[in-house]
């Protein structure tokens, strides 16, 4: 039977669904497979639940593994009916079920949001008996003093004790950041000794976004973006001219005007045009009145979206004041930010120590990704990323620096990205911004550059012109220690992204060549393949090189190196020149790692089936259990990888350039926001080294 924790608030309005996601996460890197219960929900169905869907679609879970329960009507049905007996046997039944395809199940309570709070708590607490399962209770902080948060953390212990429920843990959410300190030294320790986690509230979380707001007032888009991810950072009515209004629009603020003002609807098309004025994160145009026909030709331009409401101008302020915003509501950034403030408030390991979890034997790719973003937390770096005038590097930097991944700087004039990055309602706050062309550094690493490439002869004022290129001044970056790697290549060239890391940042001692690996996440493991994307036609030397480099970079990822170094032809089978190369080279791995358990030349189907090789190549370390694949050539090896990623579902993390002295880092031209944080934690570990 799989180990399970109920998660229960305490008081409402607790947060509970954000720990839950923290949990989630967290024990999805310690144990094969995690599930989602929760037994009460809100809505007419139970497998509609928008926290159950949030699960699954994070997690990768199946329905076996991740379900609701009843609905809350029928909850309250069997409540008045005296029924407890039933509602505790249907989801003992459901847990049952979920807990078997599981090692450990997260089970989220209710909310305790009703006039009968003190009847929900009563049956979160005999559900968390009833299914064996520890409680990690939620207390909120919001709208408490600091005496009044300790009072309820009390509560809770007294209250949970009371019901013999066994305590794993208690978070204090939703406190006010000033107060952190304050709660601390103001709870009393609890009977296990164990510490009380305090999380603070976080704008990023409460502020509702467009989507949620069009959500809740049930209002059609009717022009501009189809947006629904920007958030409502305040709200603004305009009923004044449109000069003071201009005045206080601030930049986010949902703006809530009747549909026939044609001129504030104009003012907030040119405010948003403008970088000295602020952006809006929708209109929403009320009473039921078409805006002037002209108009809408201009309101189909607008950076945000419009919507239209049929009630009037106060009933429509009244209700989008009430609209809450909700972590179940999968917007990517929301999740980034709740993820993000969990790693840095919880301590994982104390908490995953007090489960005596099993330990996790499978590494899924979303573990494997997972595992990426908290190695790279784990050590802080500073990464560069020169394309700060492309909308998915911004967004993947807004949901890095949300997570807490890395320190991060954007290249490019700062006018043009934090316009661009306002008129995509991104956050850049917290992340430099630094243009190459009127930067302090530019003399300072012209100079550099001069130093370094005078032999090809490069003069200060050439380089001076050089180092206004985003890649070159990247580079320097990185190669003068202003920061610790970069990441490239989503609006530029492989040949552009590397070529100024080849001629000043260099190779490593003792590494001849520059080259790369794909990270191969299969269903239950992870698998290198080399080189297939940098070198065309890899000479014995430089193939012993790739390697030796890929073995490593098996190692720094958390992969046991076990290299295959592939041909035609399988151990003494075949000759000729291609397999004598491949065999030369892997004589020369062996001499200088003898330590590496290395095998070639060895054809794929030996290299991964046990079978195969038990014929092909008996009593060998490597064969049939092979973690690294070297490719011949450039051309075996981008076919394969493309060839492996479409025929299995495998997911291709790279390519992941190794060699230099520094990280420095290419990204796919059609790479997505995803890709572009993945690569981002693996240039800080590759930093942490």
């Amino acid at each position: 039977m799989a180990t399970g924790i109920y998660v229960s608030a305490t008081t409402p309005g607790s947060g509970k669904s954000l720990v839950a996601l923290g949990l989630a996460d967290t024990l999805h890197r310690h144990a094969d497979r995690i599930g989602f219960f929760k037994p009460v929900v809100h809505g007419p169905l139970a497998a509609d639940d928008p926290m159950v869907a949030l699960m699954k679609a994070r997690f990768a879970l199946e329905d076996e593994r991740c379900r609701g329960g009843l609905t809350h009507e029928e909850v309250r049905t069997l409540l008045a009916e005296g029924n407890r007996a039933e509602i505790d046997a249907r989801c003992v039944e459901i847990f049952a079920d979920i807990a078997r395809h599981c090692d450990v199940v997260i089970v989220e309570g209710t909310d305790l949001v009703g006039q009968d709070s003190a009847v929900e708590f009563d049956l979160n607490a005999r559900l968390a008996n009833n299914l064996a399962t520890p409680v990690v209770a939620v207390v909120g902080a919001k709208g408490r003093t600091v005496a009044e948060t300790a009072a309820a953390v009390e509560v809770a212990r007294k209250e949970l004790a009371a019901e013999r429920c066994a305590l794993l843990a208690i978070m204090v959410n939703r406190a006010a950041a000033g107060d952190l300190d304050a709660i601390a030294a103001a709870l009393k320790p609890g009977a296990s000794g164990r510490p009380v986690y305090i999380l603070p509230e976080l704008e990023e979380i409460a502020r509702p976004t467009t989507g949620e707001v069009a959500a809740a007032l049930g209002v059609r888009q009717i022009a501009g973006t189809p947006d629904m991810e920007r958030d409502v950072r305040d709200i603004k009515v305009a009923a004044m001219n449109v000069g003071n209004f201009l005045n206080v629009l601030d930049e986010g603020a949902l703006v809530i005007v009747p549909g026939d003002r044609a001129d504030v609807m104009v003012a907030c098309l040119a405010s948003s045009f403008s970088p000295e004025f602020p952006v809006a994160s929708a209109l929403i145009l009320t009473g039921g009145l078409a805006p002037d026909a002209n108009i809408y030709p201009l309101l189909a331009q607008a950076p945000f979206p419009v919507f239209a409401a049929d009630e009037d101008t106060y009933q429509t302020a009244r209700r989008v004041s009430e609209v809450r915003s909700e972590i179940w509501s999968g917007h990517r950034r929301k999740v980034a930010s709740a993820l993000g403030l969990w790693s840095r408030r919880v301590d994982e390991a104390e908490l995953v120590e007090r489960l005596h979890l099993p330990r996790a034997e499978r590494m899924t790719p979303l573990r494997f990704l997972h595992d990426l973003i908290e190695r790279a937390r784990a050590q802080r770096r500073h990464v560069v990323l020169p394309e700060g005038t492309d909308v998915r590097i911004l967004r993947a930097a807004e949901i890095l620096h949300r997570r807490d991944v890395c320190d991060l700087t954007l290249l490019g004039p700062e006018s043009d990205v934090r316009e661009l990055a306002a008129a995509n309602g991104i956050d850049l706050s917290g992340i430099t911004v630094i243009d190459p062309a009127t930067s302090d550094l530019r003399l300072k690493f012209a100079e550099k550059y001069a130093e370094l490439r005078a032999h090809k002869g490069v003069d200060l004022p050439k380089a001076l012109e050089i180092m206004q290129d985003v890649s070159y001044f990247g580079t320097m970056m990185v190669q003068l220690g202003v920061v610790d790697g970069m990441v490239s290549g989503a609006a530029h060239t492989t040949a552009h992204t590397i070529r100024p890391a080849l001629e000043f940042v260099k190779t490593r001692p003792g590494v001849k060549i520059v080259s790369s690996v794909f990270l191969m996440l299969m269903p239950d493991r992870v698998l290198v393949y080399g080189d297939c994307a940098v070198n065309p036609d890899p000479n014995v030397e430089q193939l012993a090189d790739i390697a030796l480099a890929s073995a490593e970079t098996a190692a720094q990822f958390g992969v046991e190196p076990r290299v295959a170094m592939l041909s035609y032809s399988t151990g003494g089978s075949g000759a000729g020149e291609a397999v004598d190369e491949v065999r030369q080279a892997t004589e020369l791995v062996r001499q200088r790692r003898p330590d590496l358990a290395v095998e070639g030349p060895i054809q794929y189907d030996a290299a991964v089936d046990a079978s195969i090789a038990a014929s092909k190549m008996p009593g060998s370390s490597v064969a049939g259990q092979a973690t690294v694949f070297i490719f011949p050539d450039l051309n075996t090896g981008n076919n394969t990888y493309k060839a492996v990623q479409q025929s299995s579902g495998a997911v291709a993390v790279g390519p992941v350039l190794q060699g230099l002295r520094k990280p420095v880092n290419d990204l796919s031209r059609g790479c997505t926001v995803e890709d572009i944080v993945n690569t981002v934690a693996i240039t800080a570990i590759q930093a942490q080294a």
